[in-house]
């Protein structure tokens, strides 16, 4: 039993632990995807993919991705699952109108992610009128700051012009991602007040794990804290009901589960969530690393890498080593997200340490 969580709470994380115990088994997919290229218009400081304006990794042809998604079909019906185009940034690829109709052709439902420098009016009604469905816009902060961690004076201009496009289609789902730093943490009321002025109704915070560009950039890692006051903020912010605030998926948050988003923990890479990388590797997340993929669809069927491959996914026994190992809430955490755990299968970060001051 744990002493810091209440009755109610622990009650609720046993339901999560069910629920997600039966979701494993049954590992039914509802978001797939699709990393279409590796080229982007930005230099993110944090970049987990590490992309460049010019990569060596060729796009993935529209037709080699399409068949994946007959795969699928032959299977399950693609009507509850998300095809999410991302990158790099997607809107580099002349093409991705064309993508997104050929998704929502096949039945599939169509989101994307993008940084917003390339979206147009134009080019969103042209998205929606194939079949765009979900969007995602990054915008890190005010200006400065969002130019200085995407590396291009530009990006704030040009995000917050994607932003008064997507205000004005009905029925499109949207929100904004932040990566919250160092720099921002300290204003983050500021930039709530300043997002709700200009229509923002959802909201998504999260802080870097250490990866990619940001492995070893002091400026971007939150301290114990710092992450601490983003919880309190998060917390109060969804408490005051005047936008919908969350978390990201990754990490186990001990005392601020079920505060902070609106599920409790859970890590779906695997279970509910695949990856095709530009490479047509298969993968659980994109975040996970590269060592982690479990096929490649130009070798293997899909399918069959999906229904057989992901079990270490799906059962993480093996994941309690380390700090793990004597952790009092193991029960309820399984080892954290897999996109934390390093090359021998170590976590790397600990969300729940972090909470804790440890």
């Amino acid at each position: 039993m744990v002493s810091e969580f209440s009755l109610y709470k622990r009650l609720s994380l046993e339901l999560n632990r069910a629920v997600l115990s039966l979701r494993a088994d049954e590992h039914h997919l509802h978001q797939l995807f699709w990393e279409c290229t590796l080229r982007c218009n930005l230099n993110c400081r944090h970049c987990g993919s590490d992309c460049r304006v010019v990569s060596q990794q060729q796009d993935m042809l529209l037709d080699d991705f399409l068949k994946v998604l007959d795969d699928i079909k032959a299977h399950v019906s693609p009507y509850d699952i998300m095809v999410i185009t991302t990158g790099g940034e997607p809107l580099v690829r002349a093409d991705i109108a064309e993508c997104g109709r050929a998704i929502t052709e096949r039945g599939f439902i169509w989101g994307m992610v993008t940084n917003g420098m390339l979206l147009s009016e134009e080019k969103l009604t042209e998205f929606v009128r194939n079949g765009l469905r979900s969007m995602a816009i990054s915008l890190d902060g005010f200006a400065d700051d969002h130019n200085w961690m995407r590396g291009h004076d530009a990006s704030f201009a040009n995000a917050m012009r994607a932003i008064e496009a997507l205000k004005k289609q009905n029925g499109l789902v949207w929100d904004i991602i932040t990566c919250v730093n160092k720099r921002t943490i300290k204003y983050l009321p500021e930039f709530r007040d300043f997002l709700i002025e200009n229509g923002v109704r959802k909201w998504r915070l999260f802080s870097v794990f250490p990866s990619g560009r940001a492995a070893d950039d002091p400026e971007l890692r939150l301290s114990n804290e710092e992450f601490v006051q983003m919880m309190d903020f998060i917390k109060l912010t969804r408490l005051e009901g005047k936008i919908d605030t969350s978390y990201a998926c990754d990490g186990f948050l001990g005392r601020y589960e079920g505060e902070v988003r609106r599920k409790y923990f859970n890590c779906s890479s695997g279970v509910n969530v695949a990856s095709i990388r530009a490479d047509g590797a298969i993968s659980g997340c994109l975040s996970i690393r590269s060592d982690y993929n479990q096929g490649n669809i130009y070798t293997d069927s899909f399918w069959d890498v999906w229904e057989k491959r992901f079990e270490k996914f799906r059962n993480r026994k093996w994941m309690r080593t380390g700090d793990c190992k004597s952790c009092k809430v193991w029960r309820y955490c399984q080892g954290n997200g897999m996109h934390l755990r390093d090359e021998n299968g170590e976590l790397k970060m600990c969300q729940y340490q972090m909470i804790n001051g440890k």
